[in-house]
């Protein structure tokens, strides 16, 4: 009996009970879910003057090449041991010699030939005062005094001749002197000692030592942000030139070096658009910098070095510098308003650089602006904002 009536009771138990839960359910209160905000950072929005920098990179040219020629030829009888490649000249140093042997063999005829004709000119014109004083009191005839005259000339005019002739005899001795016309350095020698050596015969390359230049391409954009006269004809003057900062690595260390930008090349080209700028640094005149002198003096411009140049451009009034990660979709940024919603607002962007954004137009100042990098963004969403200290 127990078997069988146990389970009948345990069933209709489980039954009645499931009645019961049913007949009475217990009420639960709906509540809207609780939302939380998105703590986000914001920074304020600030007017404010902005110096513009123009970058770009370059090598380092000379300013001055000249391809050093003898005006007379001859044998070379001595050569400047800084006649070599790598080696400085000043103004005026003698670079090498000919042999002035027929030099000075000329200029020893040509002072006989002076002589002589000083001794000819000198008869002739002792000989006209003779005869003009007889033809004054009719002791000759006029052909006689007229052949006088004609002779005399031609006395004065072989005077002169020699003249001219001692002259280009002591040039071309001088000139047996083959001198720096600047301070250089020495890119090549191109003659030997006893080399025979023609007129108008390259003897060396020299490199002005005084001021190099650096070709600098720049966007046709990067002109506007410069504070020169666009259409600028010639050298740029000097209380105009934007100042520039030079950077390289020289010797396993940075170096800087201050220039200026003197002038724009005309044509543009077309594969780049881009124009040339030349930028010239005057080079120091020692190695060694004295004492409270920044780095950048310590030494001269390599010739041949890539260098990265930074050009001083003009201040812009009313514009807002923001970090350059807060563009979003080109030209939006997040704005946080008074109640804490944030709305995608378009901005109108003056320039961009590497790490920041130069906005001209679409906001406010005192505007709140997101700077995190939210991914999922509903405009008019609520926030939490945090403010940045900058």
């Amino acid at each position: 009996m127990k078997r069988v009536v146990l389970p009948i009771v345990i069933m209709l138990g489980s039954i009645l009970v499931a009645v019961i839960l049913i007949r009475t359910p217990t009420q639960v209160q709906e509540t809207a879910p609780e939302v939380i905000p998105v703590t986000v950072r914001t920074m304020e929005a600030h007017q404010e003057t902005v110096q513009l920098v123009v970058e770009s990179q370059g090598k380092v040219q000379a300013a001055q090449m000249a391809a050093v020629s003898a005006s007379v030829a001859g044998p070379v009888a001595w050569i400047s041991p800084a006649m070599e490649a790598g080696g400085y000249v000043k103004t005026g140093d003698v670079l090498l010699r000919l042999d002035t042997s027929d030099f000075q063999t000329a200029l020893a005829r040509s002072r006989a030939s002076l002589q002589q004709a000083e001794a000819d000119y000198s008869h002739a014109s002792t000989e006209l005062n003779r005869i003009t004083d007889l033809a004054a009191r009719r002791l000759v005839s006029d052909s006689q005094l007229q052949e006088v005259k004609r002779q005399t000339e031609v006395a004065a005019a072989r005077l002169a001749d020699s003249e001219a002739n001692l002259k280009q005899a002591e040039m071309d001795l001088e000139r047996s002197e083959i001198r720096a016309p600047f301070n250089a350095i020495v890119e090549s020698r191109d003659v030997e000692l006893g080399q025979y050596v023609n007129r108008a015969q390259s003897v060396g390359v020299l490199l002005g030592a005084d001021v190099v230049e650096v070709r600098v391409p720049l966007a046709i954009r990067q002109l506007g942000y410069l504070d020169i006269e666009l259409g600028q004809r010639g050298e740029i003057p000097a209380d105009e030139a934007p100042e520039v900062i030079l950077k390289g690595m020289y010797g396993g260390e940075e170096h800087q070096w201050r220039g200026k930008l003197v002038r724009i090349e005309a044509s543009i080209d077309p594969n780049s658009n881009t124009v040339q700028t030349i930028i010239r640094v005057a080079q120091p005149e020692t190695k060694a910098a004295n004492a409270g002198e920044s780095s950048w003096r310590q030494i001269p411009l390599p010739i041949g070095l890539f260098v990265e140049a930074r050009i001083v451009g003009k201040h812009v009034d009313n514009l807002f510098a923001l970090p350059r990660s807060v563009v979003r979709n080109n030209n939006q940024v997040l704005v946080v308003d008074a109640e804490n919603k944030m709305y995608f607002r378009e901005i109108e962007i003056y320039r961009l650089e590497e790490d920041r954004v130069l906005v001209s137009g679409g906001l406010l100042p005192g505007e709140r602006i997101c700077t995190s990098p939210i991914q999922a963004v509903v405009n008019g969403m609520t926030v939490q904002p945090l403010a940045e200290l900058i």
